[in-house]
């Protein structure tokens, strides 16, 4: 027998070890862990080692390592499984690992995904226990269909909530918090986000969040929406890219660069999810907007979010920009978010359908499409100026807050002098 035995237990205690387990803690003569878990052995005669400074713990173990005695009577007592963000890998760092004996207990991530019954094999599973919330931001700006947070006492399922909301994420989650898993006050609840935000929990929990599908995502209230600069969540979006839309930010920008009139016609190259072509189609009930996307889920994300926000104005087009573009009636106003790699072909078509007067606009994320796009009106005496617009938004942090940035953009608003021999 090794002469440390890691042993992960719940909040049933000894009852809820096998007694092969059991047997392995009785023969101890040193007992390390928390108040918590020593206290499920209280009539236990082992000498006992508290875990509170971890580095003067390790020194005990070594001091106990080197008496004769001491074979196999070392049982470090933790949470659930040792080697799941637990004190197995800070033991391994410290100790050597020959000396050294798991015997999992089931883990508070499994137990949380058995109550909410929800298969967790593809779930991500993030640790804001003594850390921050980065990772867990990251997984949601993915819209992760599972995710489960071990928390601490800052943060919290309801630093969490404030997270989620603060975010402003198009796709929604079922918030379960998990509280005292495996204990005879175990309660589990699933709750609205902003529900969360009044509540108080155990500080035993984990926070299991799941992403709501498209068909169950609740309906967006247009009564309560603003005329101009529509939230990112009102649009559903692509599951498996939630980050390819224009966000609001940069769509007031770019609204503001088309300077939209009544009665116009309009394209949107590129469009997405519609956000834009929504957006002019609510500013402008009088014009007539063209969707054009590429991909037949973008197509029919646009309809569908048309639909959601009672826009009637805006037509989907399936299809690949230049080339459908010549189906389409002269446009006054063209915006190009996207353009597959065809940028310069459909600025030819552009021109050559433009009514006079007519604006593009571009929103550039790259270096290269820029340079292609001021080539382009260069050689061709367009007139453009150019916006590059850098923001951040603020995000919650446990009770402070910080700023996390959205990917640059440069807008290019170009015009076309009509007397220019071309």
């Amino acid at each position: 027998m090794n002469a440390i035995q890691v042993v992960g237990i719940g909040l049933d205690g000894a009852a809820g070890l096998t007694d092969t387990v059991r047997q392995v803690v009785e023969q101890a003569t040193v007992l390390v862990g928390s108040d918590r878990h020593l206290s499920y052995f209280t009539n236990h005669p082992a000498s006992r080692i508290v875990l509170g400074d971890f580095t003067q713990v390790i020194r005990d173990i070594r001091s106990q390592l080197a008496k004769e005695d001491a074979n196999g009577g070392i049982v470090v007592l933790v949470s659930g499984d040792p080697l799941f963000f637990g004190l197995g890998r800070l033991l391994l760092e410290e100790l050597p690992r020959e000396q050294l004996t798991f015997y999992p207990h089931v883990s508070a991530v499994q137990l949380a995904f058995n109550r909410v019954k929800v298969p967790w094999q593809d779930a991500a599973i993030v640790s804001a226990h003594g850390r921050s919330m980065d990772e867990l931001t990251v997984a949601l700006q993915q819209a992760t269909e599972k995710i489960a947070v071990l928390t601490d006492r800052r943060n919290t399922p309801n630093a969490i909530a404030r997270l989620l909301l603060g975010m402003e994420l198009s796709d929604f989650y079922d918030f379960w918090v998990c509280e005292n898993l495996g204990g005879a006050n175990e309660r589990v609840r699933c709750f609205p986000v902003d529900a969360v935000l009044l509540e108080t929990f155990a500080p035993l929990n984990v926070v299991v969040l799941r992403r709501q599908s498209d068909d169950t995502n609740p309906t967006v209230d247009v009564d309560t929406l603003p005329i101009l600069g529509l939230p990112d969540r009102a649009f559903a979006s692509f599951s498996d890219r939630p980050n390819l839309m224009t966000k609001r930010e940069v769509r007031t920008l770019v609204l503001a660069e088309l300077t939209l009139q009544p009665g116009q016609t309009v394209w949107d190259i590129g469009a997405g999810t519609g956000s834009v072509s929504i957006e002019i189609g609510r500013l402008c009930g009088t014009s007539q907007v063209y969707a054009i996307e590429k991909t037949a889920i973008g197509s029919a994300l646009i309809e569908q979010n048309c639909r959601r926000l009672h826009v009637k104005n805006v037509i989907s087009m399936n299809g690949t920009a230049p080339d459908i573009l010549h189906h389409l009636p002269a446009p006054h106003r063209i915006f190009i978010g996207g353009s597959g790699g065809n940028l310069l072909s459909i600025l030819d078509r552009c021109k050559a359908q433009l009514e006079t007067n007519g604006i593009v606009v571009l929103a550039l994320a790259t270096l290269e499409h820029l340079n292609e796009a001021i080539g382009w009106f260069n050689t061709h005496g367009w007139e453009y100026r150019l916006l590059q617009v850098q923001l951040s938004r603020s995000i919650p942090v446990g009770q402070l807050t910080r700023l996390t940035p959205l990917n640059p953009v440069t807008i290019v608003r170009a015009i076309r002098h009509f007397g220019y021999a071309q």
